[in-house]
């Protein structure tokens, strides 16, 4: 059985767009040149909020008492405290923002058999939301304060003025084999990010979507509190609890990390709703595409890829592997690809050429992918891809996460435990081959005039089986398409890849644009022999719909 899949262009939602471009784009994603800057994080900055639970030194904590909090918030009235910052830092620039730096002699476990160490960001800029920390050890929380741990550099900033309870914006830690450059942080709304072997930040992660591409605002929810437990001594795993707050929802999230290729994370999570809630994202992704091989729309820069994921990869409840390839289109695009029990799903950057990109600075062929591993039964839902178009490549415009089918309704209990997999490859793949590059063009027949307008695929899949079939075997490309008339197709053997390439041309239907869903895979046999491509077009408007025949032709 195929996963059936629901898709939208969304042209006329034109509110939905401003909205989310409005709430995304109001935290940009500040990109950067090294990883340690403050400005390479993350794209949301806290748009949100938070309700103080001031702990005490040496007060009992547990998991279940961060839960049990979470439902009691959920049945209060959601309190704002946004903007509670002291005059001289809500008048922060830029530059003096990148001023502001914390001591790394002050990290948190700097002095102790640990094999990690945390530093916390100041508050100021677009994080305008006290953020409260916490340490714990052996059961037992302790607050920390806000002190001089703090270089302020050129900035107008005196720390000596402010109140030592002012708060944080989020926090970084790092790993012993590298005490410079980070491996993870959570920074903005509920933002966080993290790093494979290659340790390069890409895209970013959430708690959790709310009202993502509606025609209304869209809800950021925030880490507001933090509980960091000391790691033990030789322990390769540190936990992280957090509390998360929202006018719609509270929760209580728990993060066990293990870095490595792949930094492993595993999630557990309890979300209880104060209302209703109509577009419940679980498992968040947010990423970058503005330019690749498949889609140019955005092509006046030097660079011929300019992304930090490629596609969106699933393996589905019933054990097809899908993959999805990213695009930049001109209008907000959403797609629900149906599914129940999903057994992974994720953005990957499976291009990792360096000549692909030609970006010696931020080096996009580094960029983690992101697995997201659901932990038991997630029931019916839905795996959402949302893309939003971008002129700049500072802007995140692709979100993806899980939506359940079950309506969310106030004083719901919902638990959600999922492992995170940052880092080159996933670490489930099909043993299938894989789509390795996609290619699109006008079809048609070299050299021969064209009469009508068509759109011209190509898809190359590597891996599995491919390289072992013998010239004797017949392999055909299976392809299936929602409209128009599939034309010139093929599949032969691709030997720089030890591969196939699959090729075919789409005439569209006449009259005006229309969205069309493609898929293709391989079979010998009557078997499958690849993950199955999966693809969206949207057909030009008949007066856009440009021939290119050369003078010479007849």
């Amino acid at each position: 059985m195929l996963p059936h899949f629901f898709s939208e262009s969304m042209k006329g939602l034109k509110v939905s767009h401003k909205s989310l471009k409005a709430n995304v784009s109001s935290c940009l994603r500040l990109a950067s040149r090294s990883l340690l800057a403050v400005s390479v994080l993350f794209s949301v900055a806290a748009c949100a909020t938070s309700t103080p639970v001031q702990s005490k030194e040496g007060e009992a904590f547990s998991y279940a008492w961060l839960k049990g909090h979470a439902r009691q918030l959920a049945t209060e009235p959601y309190q704002s405290h946004q903007g509670e910052l002291p005059a001289s830092l809500k008048g922060l620039d830029w530059d003096d923002y990148q001023q502001l730096h914390f001591n790394k002699e002050a990290a948190l476990w700097r002095d102790q058999k640990s094999e990690f160490r945390a530093e916390l960001f100041h508050l100021g800029l677009g994080f305008d939301t006290p953020i409260h920390m916490n340490t714990l050890e052996n059961g037992k929380s302790t607050p920390i304060p806000y002190s001089s741990s703090f270089d302020y550099g050129k900035s107008k900033v005196d720390g000596d003025q402010l109140p030592k309870d002012l708060g944080f914006a989020g926090f970084r830690m790092q790993f012993a084999t590298d005490w410079q450059r980070d491996i993870v942080a959570f920074l903005g709304a509920s933002y966080f990010r993290a790093v494979g072997s290659e340790m390069q930040y890409g895209l970013s992660a959430r708690g959790l979507a709310v009202d993502t591409a509606l025609p209304k605002p869209e809800e950021f929810p925030t880490f507001t509190h933090f509980w960091l437990e000391k790691p033990i001594p030789g322990s390769d795993v540190v936990t992280v609890y957090a509390l998360m707050d929202s006018p719609s929802v509270s929760g209580a999230y728990r993060f066990d990390m293990q870095p490595g290729e792949p930094f492993k994370m595993k999630v557990d999570s309890a979300i209880y709703p104060r209302k209703a809630i109509e577009r419940f994202g679980v498992a968040p992704m947010t990423s970058m595409y503005m330019i690749g091989e498949n889609d140019r729309r955005t092509n006046y820069d030097w660079r011929a890829e300019i992304h930090d994921s490629d596609g969106l990869a699933m393996q589905t409840g019933n054990g097809e592997w899908i993959w999805r390839p990213l695009g930049n289109p001109k209008n907000l695009r959403f797609n629900a690809y149906s599914d129940e029990n999903p057994k992974g799903f994720g953005l990957l950057q499976r291009d990792r050429h360096f000549d692909h990109y030609q970006d010696d600075g931020v080096f996009y062929e580094k960029r983690p992918s992101l697995w997201i591993e659901p932990i038991g039964d997630w029931g019916k839902g839905s795996v959402q891809l949302v893309e939003i178009p971008t002129l700049d490549e500072t802007f995140d415009n692709i979100v993806a996460f899980w939506n359940p089918a079950k309506p969310i309704e106030a004083g719901q209990e919902l638990l959600y435990s999922y492992n995170m997999y940052w880092g080159s490859q996933p670490p489930i793949q099909s043993n299938r081959a894989r789509v390795v590059d996609t290619f699109t063009g006008i079809g048609g027949v070299i050299g021969k005039k064209r009469d009508y307008y068509s759109k011209r695929f190509v898809v190359d899949f590597a891996g599995g089986s491919l390289a072992m079939l013998g010239k004797e075997t017949e392999v055909n490309a299976v392809i299936t398409t929602s409209d128009g008339k599939v034309e010139i197709e093929s599949a032969r053997p691709l030997h720089s890849i030890d591969g196939y390439r699959a090729m075919f041309d789409l005439a569209p239907p006449n009259g005006e644009s229309k969205l069309i869903n493609l898929r293709v895979y391989l079979e010998a046999n009557g078997q499958p022999l690849t993950e199955t491509w999966q693809y969206q077009w949207m057909s030009p408007e008949v007066d856009d719909r440009e021939l290119h025949n050369a003078g010479h032709l007849k």
